[in-house]
């Protein structure tokens, strides 16, 4: 049986339910206009939810007295398919959010620790990659990606003029498989026949026809030693499959951006 009712107007506060919200405050020092339900209830569509499934649920808007919503600056919806939830104002979350489908945002996403993805079923052929405003060319943007190889190489690269010799950074030593260095080298200038003499105390030794002075451009790859070598392919569904250590590795789609506890 539905009733109808006239507004109702509450100065103090609104209980529904057994226990003492001390958050809202008792007797002298209660929160006017505050309320407590104990739940479970819904708010918006009544069908919405086939069982309890929380304390709140919120559905879609389903009252026809309320105008489409029209918020300029946000994506906005139409009255077939309208908002279940607006919050105007900062929002806090003491437990997990569980999220079944997409987190749309029109700024930034602001983590104070890791935001990992557990989806291991994605098909890995994203790519690591920065979108940036165009630094030259108004209403473009410019896009990068990172390289990607069967190890896990760092790199230096640069222009050496009149040394024969070229200095790995320090961090190198104990950090890549000194006999994995490789070096291209690119002269200037005129042809020098420089080449690389040998390899060793962390540092990369030229030698060029008859004494020439040396001035080339350089670019020295080396793997690391940090950890297992990368197992490029190996059988399985999912990342989850990986025969090594996932533990090292960032992957995307399936726990991207792991980090050490601090």
């Amino acid at each position: 049986m539905s009733m109808l009712f006239d507004d109702i107007a509450c100065g103090g506060q609104i209980f529904c339910g057994a226990g003492s919200p001390i958050a809202l405050g008792l007797g002298a020092a209660r929160i006017r206009g505050s309320a407590f339900v104990e739940g479970p209830h819904i708010i918006g569509r009544a069908t919405e939810f086939p069982f309890v499934a929380g304390c709140v649920m919120v559905a879609p808007l389903n009252n026809p007295d309320s105008p489409e919503p029209f918020i300029p600056g946000a994506i906005c919806r139409p009255a077939s398919n309208p908002f279940s939830l607006i919050v105007s104002g900062n929002t806090g979350v003491l437990g997990n959010l569980d999220v079944d489908n997409r987190i749309q945002a029109s700024n930034d996403i602001v983590s104070a620790r890791e935001v990992k993805s557990q989806c291991g079923a994605h098909v890995l052929s994203r790519k690591k990659n920065f979108d940036i405003p165009h630094p030259s060319k108004e209403g473009w943007r410019l896009r990068h990606t990172c390289p990607e190889g069967p190890t896990n190489d760092v790199y230096v690269r640069g222009r050496v003029r009149n040394k024969k010799e070229i200095e790995l950074p320090k961090y190198w030593e104990n950090f890549v498989d000194p006999t994995s260095i490789t070096v291209s080298l690119t002269p200037i200038g005129a042809h020098q026949n420089v080449i690389v003499k040998r390899i060793g105390d962390n540092k990369v030794y030229l030698q060029a026809a008859g004494g020439m002075p040396i001035d080339c451009y350089y670019h020295i790859f080396a793997e690391r030693i940090d950890g297992e070598k990368l197992i490029p392919e190996y059988p399985g569904k999912s990342p989850a499959d990986y025969p090594g250590d996932n533990n090292e590795y960032s992957v995307s789609g399936y726990h991207y951006d792991v980090k050490e506890e601090v």
